[in-house]
This record gives C-alpha cells, structure tokens and sequence, in this order.
C-alpha cells in the first residue's frame, strides 16, 4: 500500500464551511496528500466516518489512528475491517492501540493486551492481514512487535529523537509513520500559547509523558503544557517553510510517512492551513 510521504491526521469533523463531508476529503486528495488518518474513538467498532472518507475520495489510503483494543472483541473488529477493505480494495488500514489506563476499565498489561487482540484477528473468519493493519507505538517493546506482527507504527507526539529511535527498532523494512503536530505561525510566544492548548491534555498521560522522559526530557519540561524545549521538540511551529524543514527532518531519520494535525483556534477543520502547507511541501496535486 502506497502512503506517500505526507498524510492529513484530524479526529473533529471533516467538514467545509459550508457542511459538506465530501468535499474536504476530496480537495486534501487532490492537493497531494497521500493518506487520511483519524481517530478511532472511543466506542466500540469502527466509526462511520471511514466509510465516508473512503466514499469522498477515489485512490489515497483511510487510516484509523487508532482504535482502541479494549473496546470490541477482535472478530467483531475484523468482520467490519473486512466489509472496508472488500469494498475499497487496498485503501483501509486498521490502526490498533493500547490507550490509556485513565479510559479503559480494567486497564492491566497492555502488551499482552496488543497480542491477544493480534492472535484474534488471525484467528478470525475474515482475518485481518498483517499488512491491513499497524500498531501504534512508543516503546521499543511495542514497536518490535508492530515491526513483526503488522505493516508498522504509528507514533503519536514524538520529537524526531523518537523517530531515529523507532527506526533503529523497526529496522529498515516495516512502516514508520509518526504524527506531526502543526501550529503556522511565527510568533514564538503566540505559537507556544496554542500548541499548549494541545500538549497539556497529552502530557497528563503517563505513557506521552513517559516517553518523553525515556528522550531526555525531565519531569519539569513535561510538567503542565510543558517546557519551551519540549513543546518546541513535539510541535512544528512557525512559518510554512519552517514546518515543512520539521517534517523533512522525521523523514530523514526514517519515518517513511508523516501525518499532520494542524492545531488551529477557529473552529472547524482547518482546510486554509492545509492547503498552505501542501504547497510548501511541493505536493504533487491532481
């Protein structure tokens, strides 16, 4: 499955200014941008808004980023992976994750938890293949395990220390697409203010905030929305051409794939700045 080097990451509602859930996803394929990715939620099964995205577009691949392995047994969640894939033959990837501990009812052994929710969709009617689907992933245990058991990983706010890192793990074959935060503009105090908007609620969580301290980062620079230098690391602000040199950086240290999430104030999807960055990253539109 071909993912390009850039993809769209957004969990709100893919909608224009005018309400439309078929026109934005249409226009972020034509601009160039080679996959969508979305939230899994936080219910069970896999939500209908990747069958919508699928429908709006006609080639790039939809990923789920990710759903959560707690919430719905793995034969029920490969019957429905399958129902996307016979459909959109070769577009669908199923992401899976071990979440939280502060959402998940009886949270314990999440490792564990990634490979009996594995050996369920291997076991299923319709499996899941293990290039139909990839595992989000921080640690180098789990990340060994995306490299063995699935197309690869999805980590999700990481500086690019972690994406040399997760290279070096995966080795050179499997997929290693991390998520990029956005915040386009210049102002450096201006910048800061709305990436913390984003950071606070992520570095609450042990396992960003653990990960982070695993890089080099001490319990002062992951305290509330944190430090300069740790925001400055995990969010790409700035000008378009700025951004555009950050996430060259990911891909020089081996990320194959890197997605953006714009963190924008205004509400609704933040087509503009999309289109923005599409071209300062020389996109190859339709």
């Amino acid at each position: 499955m071909e993912l390009g080097k850039i993809g769209v990451w957004w969990s709100g509602p893919w909608e224009d200014a005018g309400g439309s859930t078929v026109a934005v996803p249409a226009e972020l394929e034509r601009l160039g941008f080679g996959a969508l990715w979305s939230t899994g939620g936080f219910r069970p099964g896999i939500p209908g808004r990747f069958r919508r995205l699928l429908e709006a577009t006609e080639r790039i691949p939809v990923l789920t980023g990710i759903t959560n392995v707690w919430l719905t047994p793995p034969a029920e969640l490969a019957d429905a992976a399958a129902v996307l894939r016979a459909d959109h033959p070769g577009r669908f990837v199923l992401g899976l994750g071990a979440s939280h501990a502060r959402v998940v009812d009886r949270y314990a052994r999440p490792w564990s938890q990634v490979v009996e929710h594995l050996d369920g969709l291997d076991a299923a009617p319709v499996p899941v293949p293990a290039d139909g689907r990839l595992l989000a992933a921080l640690g180098p245990r789990m990340l060994a395990l995306a490299g063995e058991r699935s197309l690869g990983a999805h980590p999700y706010f990481v500086p690019v220390a972690h994406t040399a890192d997760a290279r070096r793990v995966l080795g050179p074959g499997p997929l290693l697409a991390p998520e990029v935060t956005v915040v386009l503009e210049a102002d450096p105090g201006e910048a800061r203010r709305i990436a913390r908007t984003f950071t606070a609620g992520y570095l609450s969580l042990p396992n960003y905030a653990g990960n982070l301290q695993r890089l080099g980062f001490d319990a002062e620079d992951v305290a509330g929305g944190g430090s300069d230098r740790l925001v400055d690391a995990v969010v790409a602000w700035g000008t378009p051409d700025a951004v555009a040199a950050r996430v060259h950086e990911h891909l020089d240290a081996g990320a194959d794939h890197v997605c953006l999430q714009v963190v924008d104030e205004r509400p609704g999807m933040p087509v503009d700045a999309y289109r923005t960055l599409a071209g300062a990253l020389g996109l190859p539109a339709a």
